[in-house]
């Protein structure tokens, strides 16, 4: 681990301005369950370590009828798990929290960085001089790929780690970033990066930007929502293939509804052709099976990662059964 200057600012203002004057030789920190592990295996040597958790209101979440739920990106994992309210009214948030990690570390992770951690990809982890760090190659390609993305990949094949995003683009939330420039919210649909776009970084921040929380819309009455995540351990495990439905029903058939999937993509993805067959989709089994065979229909898989699709699809079938029966 390099030295580096570890920075307590009191303001956002004060945490923008060092981000931006260190051009990227600075990283943001508030939990740290990502950011030590990057800093220890020499994934990163910034020159400053900017501790976000001494800005005051960055943890509060808050419910207004009407308006929806406002998360703040220093509030922890455990605080997203635990709450009622969020149990009640945002059942997919709640249950994706849920399946974070340890409860150790969930009591110390907050939503922003589960938002920006890094890839958890093998070769960006350890000693490989991969494209995501500078080389020249992606080594998933031609070596181990049974964990790595089935869509939206190229020239870089890794998925995005975050349960949380899953969750929040099911539920199209949006996301509040503070900038020394302009401060803004976006859909969190747009906050990600694919790799064909910069293979470099994995969402859209610029040195200076730090995202201060989510705002996520009240959901229309009859609205359920659910998230399953298939892992290999039971316990502190990232998802092979997950699942966010937000649904609303009406009699025999769907209003509305939204599904994203973890574990297959770069970035938290929506799956078009899914999506575009959930408004109006009658809840028979025929009609309930003809959608999902065009789940991930697009899906361009590596050689060891095929059996996401089928997977993915079980995954979809079981979720809109639950939410629906």
């Amino acid at each position: 681990m390099v030295d580096f200057d570890y920075i307590q600012p009191k303001t956002l203002e004060e945490a923008g301005s060092h981000l931006q004057k260190a051009k990227g030789k600075a990283v943001p920190y508030s939990g740290g369950t990502d950011a030590l592990s990057l800093l220890k295996e020499d994934i990163i040597s910034p020159e400053e370590v900017i501790n976000l958790k001494n800005i005051p209101g960055l943890n509060a979440i808050e419910y207004e009828t009407g308006k929806g739920l406002r998360i703040g990106g220093l509030a922890t994992i455990s605080e997203i798990a635990e709450n009622s309210l969020i149990a009640e009214k945002y059942a997919v948030l709640s249950e994706a929290a849920n399946v974070i990690a340890s409860p150790q570390l969930r009591n110390v992770g907050t939503l922003g960085g589960n938002l920006n951690q890094r890839p958890r990809c093998w070769y960006f982890r350890k000693d490989f001089d991969c494209l995501r760090k500078g080389g020249s190659i992606c080594y998933a390609v031609d070596g181990e790929n049974k964990y790595h993305c089935i869509i939206g990949g190229g020239p870089c094949y890794i998925v995005h780690p975050s349960d949380m995003a899953v969750a929040l683009l099911a539920l199209d939330a949006s996301v509040n970033i503070f900038s020394v420039k302009k401060s803004r919210t976006i859909p969190i649909s747009e906050f990600f990066v694919l790799p064909d776009a910069d293979y470099s970084k994995e969402n859209i921040l610029e040195p200076g930007e730090i995202l201060t929380g989510v705002v996520i819309p009240e959901l229309p009455d009859k609205t359920k929502s659910s998230y399953f995540k298939f892992m290999e351990r039971d316990v502190w495990d990232f998802a092979v293939v997950s699942v966010a439905a937000v649904l609303t029903k009406n009699g025999n058939s769907l209003k509305n509804g939204r599904i994203a999937y973890g574990g297959i993509a770069p970035a938290p993805w929506l799956d078009k052709n899914i999506n575009g067959l959930l408004k109006g989709l009658s809840l028979d089994d025929r009609s309930i099976e003809k959608a999902v065979s065009q789940v991930l229909k697009d899906a361009d898989p590596l050689e060891q990662n095929e059996y996401k699709i089928p997977l993915a699809r079980n995954i979809t079938r079981n979720i809109i059964r639950k939410l629906t029966a």
